[in-house]
């Protein structure tokens, strides 16, 4: 989508950082894919057969990409901020794979009747006046971005004039609710559920919306596969925990280096909250969390939420290498080896293939780099030996996959330069080594995590 990245550009993403030209660099080329995603949504759907994409549907969708073409005149940023939602790439993938035939005539028509909810929030965002009728196909109407409301399923008439949006379900009472162009909304009606969103990153282009209402925020039941729990709603007493706990992010994010702080401003643009992780104890009774990243989501980074915000921080730096490497692997390919799921990697208990070794090293790598700045700036012992641990941990996790990695012949020009950085970091953390104790544990962890790895997995070693 763009030229090639420079040298020193992958040089500093190989070491985990990425100054702000160069993310913006990932984030211009991710955008410009997304742009390209939507128009062909609306190309497969001309293209579609008549019994996958009926006249009636299509028609409607024409109609959809109008309003958002008004919209985009009078406020292009506004519109721009919909339609690079990150959890509007799942929708528009969706939409693709169901033109082609994948899945249920229903499903695919429900999720094109989305392009009518994200037209509706781009023009309310930008400020357009206009009316139009949305279908509910469960029990909540989503407008990205802003909230959503509560009705049954079936039709909704929405208008929006001078800042006033009225939603009126076929049959029911109309509720109104003064809309900003930054997607705040107020009404005391209970059936709106607003987007909550968590103060800007310093640095950042806005707000970070915690979004709980977006019908497209995961990807079904492949969460737990991945040891992730289901998507949840946030009641008023949590969005009091999680800004608690986001209030303390910035700090600690400069601790871990300005880099760290940079990539949140430049990177994140939703998180999406999850439940406890699967088989875990209630909120607050531990520190037992899961958190994930999907590509098709860039810029979403989806998460229980963290006991403490030094684990809030270390979230958003594990994840966030995810979105690095994933959009920098778009731009740029880094391997060439196969998928077939075969290495070990002390992080999991599956066999990797050589992609998720990659990502998974290089998440651990930022991870070893934050906790060790975190220890020494530590000023509590207790806080110092709790990140000298992680930094073990983590340390000797990435060092024992560097050698797969540094021995692959399949490595692109950009991946050998990019793996050559890694190295030169994980050797860096050894200026400040971490006390013996902790260093001798991590060593006994990564040794018994590999034994019961070979032992599960028998002749499937790397």
């Amino acid at each position: 989508m763009i030229p090639p990245l420079p040298d020193h550009a992958l040089q500093e993403l190989g070491r985990t950082e990425g100054g702000a030209d160069t993310l913006r660099l990932l984030v211009r080329d991710q955008d410009t894919r997304r742009l390209l995603l939507l128009r062909a949504v609306l190309d497969a759907a001309e293209a579609a057969p008549t019994t996958v994409c009926p006249p009636r549907l299509l028609d409607r969708l024409r109609q959809d990409w109008a309003l958002l073409e008004t919209a985009e005149r009078a406020d292009r940023a506004a519109v721009r901020t919909v339609l690079l939602h990150p959890l509007v790439g799942p929708w528009a993938q969706r939409c693709l794979r169901g033109l082609a035939g994948a899945g249920s005539r229903a499903e695919l028509h429900a999720d094109l009747d989305h392009l009518s909810a994200l037209a509706a929030a781009a023009a309310i965002r930008a400020g357009t006046v206009f009316s139009v009728r949305l279908v509910a196909h469960g029990r909540l109407l989503s407008l990205p971005t802003l909230g959503a409301l509560r009705t049954d399923p079936g039709p909704v008439d929405i208008a929006f004039s001078d800042g006033d949006l009225t939603m009126r379900a076929v049959g029911g009472p109309p509720l109104t609710a003064h809309a900003q162009p930054d997607g705040t909304t107020s009404t005391a009606d209970p059936r709106w559920l607003p987007v909550f969103a968590l103060p800007a990153v310093p640095g950042g282009v806005g707000p970070v919306p915690l979004d709980d209402v977006d019908p497209y925020r995961t990807g079904g039941d492949g969460l737990r596969r991945h040891g992730l729990s289901a998507a949840t709603h946030v009641d008023d007493h949590e969005r009091k925990a999680w800004a608690e706990s986001w209030s303390g992010v910035a700090p600690l994010l400069r601790v871990g280096g300005a880099h760290r702080l940079t990539e949140a401003a430049v990177l994140l643009r939703c998180l999406v909250p999850l439940g406890p992780p699967p088989g875990s104890a209630p909120v607050g009774a531990g520190t037992a969390h899961c958190s994930g990243t999907r590509r098709e989501a860039f810029g979403a980074v989806l998460t229980s939420r963290p006991a403490t915000p030094a684990y809030f921080v270390s979230t958003l730096v594990h994840e966030l290498q995810h979105t690095k490497l994933a959009a920098l692997g778009s731009l740029a390919p880094l391997h060439h080896e196969d998928a077939t799921p075969r290495h070990f990697a002390p992080w999991r208990s599956d066999p990797r293939p050589f992609d998720g070794l990659l990502q998974g090293a290089y998440s651990h790598l930022a991870l070893a780099d934050y906790w060790q700045r975190f220890a020494l700036a530590a000023r509590r012992v207790t806080h110092r030996d709790l990140a000298w641990a992680e930094h073990a941990r983590c340390r000797e996790q990435v060092g024992a996959v560097l050698p797969v990695l540094a021995g692959s012949a399949a490595l692109t020009r950009e991946g050998r330069l990019l793996v050559n950085e890694m190295i030169t970091l994980y050797h860096r953390l050894d200026d400040c080594p971490p006390p013996t104790g902790h260093l001798a544990r991590a060593q006994a962890y990564v040794a018994t995590t590999k034994v019961i790895w070979q032992q599960r997995n028998g002749s499937r070693t790397q």
